[in-house]
């Protein structure tokens, strides 16, 4: 009788990434939260069924919330639990970093929004980050550097 052979995916831990944060905002500080999970989320994050594009981060009573990400229920999720796709979710951050978090967004101006998820070890973590917003010209500007980038790594790896 032949195995199952078990084919993981492995990406480096990474369960999803907000490549249009990077592209929309200056990135000035990045923090690391845990994310409040409930059974099927952690089930369908091991299948990779989450997306950070829309979704932003908002302070209140002094707790921080993941808002807008979506994750995908699994078919096979449990019939006595209603999975909700863009639940609103509890961070989960150290008092010194919600205060500096909460004060940076009231009084200078920044935004904070999630950049990456990711595992660690048997723990779903969250890259979240203080950013400013860019203006066209800084998008533009930014692009055309990373083009120059990519034409001069080609013109010395010749």
């Amino acid at each position: 009788m032949a195995k199952a052979t078990v084919v993981k995916k492995n990406n480096g831990g990474t369960i999803a990434q907000n490549k249009r944060a990077r592209h929309d905002y200056f990135i000035e500080e990045k923090f690391e939260a845990g994310l409040s999970l409930q059974g099927w989320e952690v089930k369908s994050l091991r299948a990779g069924r989450m997306s950070l594009v829309e979704s932003y981060i908002i302070f209140k009573n002094n707790e921080a919330f993941l808002f807008g990400a979506q994750i995908q229920p699994l078919l096979s999720a449990s019939t006595h639990v209603v999975p909700e796709a863009t639940r609103t979710r509890k961070l989960l951050l150290s008092r010194r970093e919600l205060e500096q978090l909460t004060g940076a967004v009231n009084q200078k101006g920044y935004t904070c929004v999630p950049l990456a998820c990711y595992w660690k070890g048997h723990l779903a973590k969250l890259e979240i980050a203080l950013v400013k917003g860019k203006q066209l010209h800084d998008k533009r500007a930014t692009e055309k550097d990373r083009d120059w980038q990519r034409d001069k790594a080609r013109i010395f790896h010749r």
